[in-house]
């Protein structure tokens, strides 16, 4: 039996689906899913012009590497623009760990928004380990459990974190809840 706080796999995909139960692939390539917080894909993080437009001061590559899955950016790709970089070499798989770099991306955008920045977080499309990172950050930095925070993101652009990511979710969500009865009593 799941108590109070416990969110499941399933409840956070009844969240991501529309009415017929389909996902939906984002339709732009970039989308301002929280005050000065974009997530993209890797057309977005690739055209400084566009950065520079949006008026992005920070990028968070939550698919750092050079393979398929990967964009293949780093902080030398952003030498001279001005830009803040931070990479992280996620895989998109329902194995993969995500979760040991929630508290780093979180410090990353909370370093990016008190210094009045506006930061991209962006994997290959802007689909699973990005907005994965985002929701995280809105948890951890934002006090807002798992539905509130994935519903915000999803309200904004079209995602669909992998069930890994989003049983990695719950566990934070489970986690913080614990603290925050802990905290309160």
């Amino acid at each position: 039996m799941m108590s109070s706080f416990e969110v499941s796999v399933q409840q956070l995909n009844d969240l991501l689906t529309d009415d017929s139960g389909c996902y939906r692939r984002p339709s732009r390539h970039c989308d301002e899913v929280h005050p000065r917080i974009y997530v993209g894909d890797q057309f977005t993080a690739t055209n400084v012009p566009r950065l520079k437009r949006l008026g992005v001061t920070h990028v968070l590559n939550a698919a750092e590497g050079n393979s398929h899955m990967h964009v293949n950016t780093s902080a030398d790709f952003y030498a001279h623009t001005g830009i803040t970089y931070h990479g992280i070499a996620a895989s998109d798989t329902d194995h993969f760990d995500l979760s040991v770099y929630f508290e780093a991306a979180a410090e990353f955008i909370g370093k990016a928004l008190t210094y009045r920045g506006r930061v991209l977080v962006h994997c290959r499309e802007g689909y699973s380990r990005a907005p994965s990172l985002v929701v995280a950050f809105l948890m951890l930095r934002q006090n807002m459990d798992v539905r509130c925070a994935l519903a915000l993101v999803r309200q904004e652009r079209e995602i669909g974190p992998n069930d890994g990511f989003l049983r990695q979710l719950c566990r934070l969500n489970q986690r913080l809840e614990a603290e925050r009865k802990i905290r309160d009593q």
